[in-house]
């Protein structure tokens, strides 16, 4: 059994889904593991993780309206705006959704789905660079 560990840093250009599954397979088929667990985690109260289909970017498109419908830039529904009016919606929206991914790593790759793909969550609107840390285990 061994483990490795990495950190990913993204640049993100403001709010979105930002396309992460290149580097992670990459990153996972480098550590020579072929049978494990791959964990990623998002060191930010900001910015999230998710699992969403990779085909169509209207999905990611929809999803990103979704958010702005569910939890609006309203300075008037919060007290929290240290950094600005998409403070506290960045923290609600990272609240609902993950900050951490436990996937399946088989035959040297991370086991996902035909169109699933791995994405970094952008609540902010401002451009930032965001470090997710990977950490493998297996043989």
């Amino acid at each position: 059994m061994r483990q490795e560990l990495h950190t990913l840093h993204v640049r993100t250009h403001g709010k979105g889904l930002v396309p992460i599954t290149r580097p992670v397979i990459d990153w996972v088929a480098s550590t020579g593991i072929g049978t494990g667990l791959l964990t990623l985690w998002c060191r930010h109260t900001s910015a999230s993780l998710t699992v969403q289909e990779n085909a169509d970017p209207t999905v990611r498109e929809d999803i990103a309206r979704y958010f702005e419908a569910l939890v609006p830039e309203d300075p008037s529904r919060y007290i929290h705006d240290d950094e600005g009016p998409d403070d506290m919606p960045a923290h609600l929206r990272t609240m609902l959704t993950n900050t951490q991914l436990s996937i399946p790593v088989a035959d040297g790759c991370p086991v996902l789905g035909t169109w699933q793909g791995l994405y970094l969550f952008e609540h902010r609107r401002m451009a930032h660079r965001r470090d997710i840390v990977l950490h493998i285990i297996g043989a």
